[in-house]
Order: structure tokens, then C-alpha cells, then sequence
């Protein structure tokens, strides 16, 4: 489309994650590297508008639903769209004043052929940026856009005080967490490669492996990710392999490994040792072949394989089983911010007992003596310390050796990881 602007590039995104359910962290991805030609700020400018829209829509809908007779369940799909675009940037960014706001959003109305709508949105709009410092929200749910039910979940689990860190920590900003590839180089010699190229890195303090870089203009970009040399992986995600206490022979399987982080770490830790990648459908074990083949480690394997289904030749033929399993992912919504909206108290019900089914199978896979390695991205005690107390109960040959659950802030997401040995 000629002439787009970045804004419409924005709205349409939008539409396509809020209206028709595409997921947020993939289809944005697309956009992105479709345009990819854009200068680095304007591709910035619209992730943050994106990301932020989506992240705050419940508490936009409030304060549009405040100051319009038109509430935004009952306006047009894309008007809407506008709308909660128009209160974010009015509340949250500050490229341009306020007044230079409200005109973008209607010119953007009129061009998609809703001028007959312009004075609506130009009256709204303006309205908010007039008395956007009257405004307080005081209900923790409509204040950090989180459905109520959830944020009642964790008050009940946790606390008032706790939820109210894990609201704010969603909200923390954070730099890309990677993982070096230290069977090729140390940390210090890709902190410097990086840095050298414009890169800005800062090392983990606590995990060996791990750095944070920001101000690149993409990952393709940068060679020694296109070599190996490093992996996008979380602060949290690469603990696990730290945690089941890898070593150089052992043999291990990843049960359900895309896109292979935890199974190439493994590969790493376990250099004349073997790891077996194992995932549901052919697209997740083509991604974890494609991490292998970039990465270059010759010692693990990937296949299709169904968790829930037992396999007998493996019974009792591992030091260390992974299981990072299925869950509600309610520790990542910082990246995922429309996983949030997606979720229902009924769904995370099922998701515990397919997680207790997978773990009652693949615990049979640990050779005695041997380590079960349970995590989960998620915030929830029933997919976490609830589902590992039941668990051990009807497993009584595991002993738990170390458990700990990860609250998101700068450094990290939401997390949970549980070591549990077979005697």
C-alpha cells in the first residue's frame, strides 16, 4: 500500500491480534521483518505502539468507556482500534504533543472512510489528553490491564502485596537475555565481538552463560547469531539445565524441547554425553533442526513425539529428563501480552492434568539415581508447587531436591522450576 504510514502499519496489526486473533509475539514478529527496510526507530515505534496497546487494553477500554457515550464494546472494529492507539500514545509516549496525536488518529479514521466519524474521535481524544491528569484507577485489575479473574487468583495464592509486585514486574523494561555458546567462545569474547559492531551487552551477574544486549537493529543482523555463537533464551529458561546439575556423560531427553534452548544448553553442559529433543508435530521438531544446525552440536538429536504417549525403550534409560511442559504461560505475558486474554479459569484446569499426565509418563523414563526436571513458565500454584506436592505424593521412589518460583522483573520473566531425584 503506498504511502502507509507507520501508524497504519500499527492499526492494522492491531486488528489482526485484537480482532482476529492472531497471536501477538508472532504476527508482530512478521510485521517487523516485512518491514524491515524502516529506519530502527520507526520499526521501535511500532512495537512499542503494538506491544503497549495490546498490553493495556482493559485499562484504555476503562478510560475510553469514561468519557465516550459510545462504549468500546459497541463501536466498529476499527475505530476502537484508533481509539485505544490514541489514548496509549496520549498516556504513555511522547513523539509528538498531544493536540498532533488527536489530528494523526483522525486523519487515520478518514483515510480507512470513516470521516463521517472524525468529530467523535476528535472529541474523545481530546477530551482524555484535557483531563488524562484527573484520572486514577485504584482497582489493581484495571490498573495493570490484567482480567480480574486472574489477578483474584494471585491475590488469593500470594498476597495483595506479592501480586502487586508481579503486576508492576510485568511491566519492567527489559533487555534481551542470551545465551552465549560457550563450546565455541567465552562470554568475554562475544561480549567484545558484539560490542565492537555497536552492540550494547551487560552480564549476568548469577548465570554464567547469560547477557542482555540491546540497541541492535535485528538479531539477522548480527553475525554471530547467523554462526552460533549465541542463543535467545531467557534468564529463567537457562537455570533449568544449572538446576538438574547436567554433567559432561550424561544422557538426556527433552520432552517437549521447541524450539530446543533447553536442549541445546543441555547439549552443551553434556559434551560427551547425548540429548534427545523431543516435541509434538513436525513444525516444532523442523525449529528445533533448524536451532541445531545454526548452533552446531553434533550430540543432540531431534523427533516427533507425542509426551502423553509412554515409550518403552526409553524406560529407565535417562540421567536427566527434562519436562518444561505445556502451561498457561502467565509468566511471560510481557512478551506474549495477549496470552492474558486468552486464558479461562477452565483451560488451566486442563492444562494441571495434562501436566500430570506427561510427568506420571516421563517420570518412568529416569534411571534410579537420576534427575526429573519440572518447569513451567507460568504463575500458578496448581500448574507448580500444587502440581509437584500431588505428584510426589503417588511417586514416592522421587524426592524433591530444590524448587523455586521466579516472579517477573527486569532480569527475568515468570517462572518455575522443580529438581526432583529418583532414589
Amino acid at each position: 500500500m503506498a504511502g502507509i504510514s507507520n501508524r497504519e502499519i500499527a492499526l492494522d496489526t492491531l486488528i489482526e491480534i485484537l480482532e482476529h486473533g492472531q497471536f501477538s509475539h508472532i504476527y508482530l514478529k512478521a510485521v517487523l521483518d516485512k518491514y524491515s527496510y524502516l529506519d530502527k526507530n520507526e520499526r521501535a515505534f511500532i512495537n512499542r505502539l503494538v506491544n503497549g496497546t495490546v498490553e493495556r487494553k482493559i485499562q484504555l477500554d476503562y478510560i475510553i468507556d469514561s468519557f465516550s457515550k459510545t462504549k468500546v464494546k459497541k463501536m466498529k472494529p476499527l475505530i476502537r482500534t484508533v481509539m485505544r492507539m490514541g489514548v496509549y500514545e496520549i498516556f504513555y509516549m511522547d513523539a509528538v504533543p498531544d493536540s498532533a496525536t488527536c489530528n494523526e488518529y483522525v486523519k487515520l479514521a478518514k483515510k480507512r472512510g470513516f470521516s463521517g466519524l472524525s468529530g467523535f474521535i476528535n472529541g474523545v481524544l481530546r477530551n482524555i489528553s484535557r483531563k488524562k491528569s484527573d484520572i486514577t484507577i485504584d482497582e489493581q485489575w484495571i490498573k495493570y490491564s490484567m482480567p480480574q479473574w486472574i489477578v483474584d487468583k494471585w491475590n488469593l495464592d500470594y498476597g495483595k502485596e506479592q501480586t502487586e509486585e508481579i503486576l508492576k514486574g510485568f511491566y519492567e523494561p527489559q533487555e534481551l537475555c542470551i545465551r552465549v555458546n560457550l563450546s565455541k567462545l567465552s562470554r568475554d569474547e562475544l561480549a567484545e565481538r558484539l560490542s565492537q559492531a555497536g552492540v550494547v551487552v551487560r552480564k549476568c551477574d548469577t548465570v554464567e552463560s547469560a547477557c542482555y544486549i540491546s540497541e541492535y537493529d535485528s538479531l539477522s543482523a548480527i553475525p554471530e547469531f547467523n554462526q552460533g555463537l549465541f542463543y535467545v533464551q531467557d534468564y529463567s529458561s537457562q537455570l533449568v539445565p544449572y538446576y538438574a546439575g547436567v554433567k559432561s556423560t550424561d544422557k538426556i531427553i527433552d520432552v517437549c524441547a521447541a524450539p530446543g534452548g533447553k536442549a541445546l544448553h543441555c547439549g552443551e553442559l553434556a559434551c560427551e554425553g547425548s540429548v534427545l529433543a523431543r516435541d509434538l508435530t513436525d513444525a516444532k521438531v523442523s525449529l528445533i533442526n533448524e536451532n541445531i544446525a545454526r548452533i552446531g552440536l553434533e550430540n543432540v538429536g531431534a523427533e516427533k513425539w507425542d509426551a502423553t504417549q509412554f515409550d518403552q525403550d526409553a524406560e529407565n534409560a535417562y540421567d536427566v529428563v527434562i519436562a518444561d511442559l505445556p502451561c498457561s504461560g502467565l509468566g511471560i505475558i510481557r512478551k506474549k501480552p495477549d496470552i492474558k486474554y486468552n486464558q479461562a479459569k477452565e483451560s488451566l484446569e486442563e492444562l494441571a492434568a495434562l501436566q500430570q499426565q506427561i510427568l506420571d509418563t516421563v517420570s518412568r523414563y529416569v534411571k534410579p539415581g537420576g534427575t526429573l526436571c519440572y518447569s513451567t513458565c507460568t504463575i500458578n500454584k496448581d500448574e507448580n508447587e500444587n502440581q509437584v506436592e500431588n505428584f510426589l505424593s503417588s511417586h514416592p521412589e522421587f524426592k524433591m531436591e530444590k524448587m523455586t518460583q521466579l516472579f517477573p522483573d527486569k532480569e527475568h520473566d515468570g517462572f518455575f522450576i522443580c529438581v526432583m531425584k529418583k532414589n
